[in-house]
This record gives structure tokens, C-alpha cells and sequence, in this order.
């Protein structure tokens, strides 16, 4: 648990879900090594969310802000074999022409929800917002509130 002391151990409380993204379970050990033959210099990044045998023959893994970062800052003609959803990968290779950029997988597989995390849907949650409406509201029993609102701020204030 890294630097977390004795007592913030003991009063913390993890449900563990046996939930998976549809997408990362797709990414396998033989597409990080069918990657690196096809490109002897590749850096390989993966998402979290991956098999852990993945996560573990990847060179890096990260959240999705950390992947982002990871190709910003890298020199130019870098090559990156990326274990994440496919319209970020697509964006990336976009933004970063300088740079080879590719999905580990070869089937293209979108997520079928993430893709509408867009500005306009953001728009027009916050246009509902103003007019007093709120969208898709999720409720929670006060306990779990008041134990995720410790869990986030913790997480908030960790640093990296």
C-alpha cells in the first residue's frame, strides 16, 4: 500500500468487484510479443485494467492520463504499442503524427461507452446544470457516500 500508515490502513475498508472492462481483457502476452518483433524499438504501454500477465510483459502501464502524458513527453519518432481503448489510441496517433502509434490489438474492438465521453455530451450536461436539470443522477446511502468521499479525497491527494 505504499506510503500509507499503520492507522489509515486499519481504518480503511476494500470491496473488491469482480467486474473487468471488456476492452483490456482483450490484450494478451503474444500481441506485446508479436508487437516487438514487428518493431525492435517499441515502447509498450498498457492501461491498469489489463490482464495482470499483460501488465507485466508491458514496459510501462498507466492510467489513461498517464499514457497521454507518457506520448506527449516523448522524443519524436517514438513508437508506442498501446494496450487501451481503441478511439484513444486513434486520437493519440492523430495528435502525434511524429510519433508510430498502435492498438496491441489488431481487432479493433471500441468500448461501447466510452466513446460518448465527448465534449458535446459534456456540454450538454453542464447546459442541464444551468437549467436546474441534472442527468443521470446516481445516489448512494450516506455511509457509502461518506466512505467513497474519503476514498477519492485520499486518492486526490496522493501523489505520484
Amino acid at each position: 500500500m505504499g506510503g500509507n500508515d499503520a492507522q489509515t490502513l486499519l481504518d480503511a475498508q476494500v470491496i473488491l468487484w469482480h467486474g473487468f472492462c471488456s476492452v483490456h481483457k482483450r490484450f494478451n502476452v503474444a500481441q506485446i510479443e508479436r508487437a516487438r518483433q514487428e518493431h525492435p524499438d517499441v515502447r509498450v504501454i498498457v492501461h491498469p485494467e489489463c490482464p495482470m500477465p499483460v501488465v507485466d510483459a508491458a514496459d510501462e502501464s498507466g492510467s489513461t492520463d498517464y499514457i497521454l502524458k507518457a506520448v506527449a513527453a516523448a522524443p519524436a519518432g517514438s513508437t508506442f504499442a498501446i494496450g487501451t481503448e481503441i478511439n484513444m489510441v486513434n486520437r493519440l496517433a492523430a495528435q502525434y503524427p511524429e510519433h508510430t502509434i498502435f492498438c496491441l490489438d489488431p481487432v479493433i474492438c471500441p468500448c461501447s461507452t466510452m466513446y460518448r465521453i465527448h465534449p458535446g455530451y459534456l456540454a450538454w450536461v453542464l447546459e442541464s446544470l444551468l437549467r436546474g436539470e441534472v442527468q443521470n443522477q446516481i445516489t448512494v446511502p450516506a455511509q457509502v457516500a461518506a466512505s467513497a468521499k474519503i476514498a477519492l479525497e485520499r486518492m486526490l491527494a496522493a501523489k505520484p
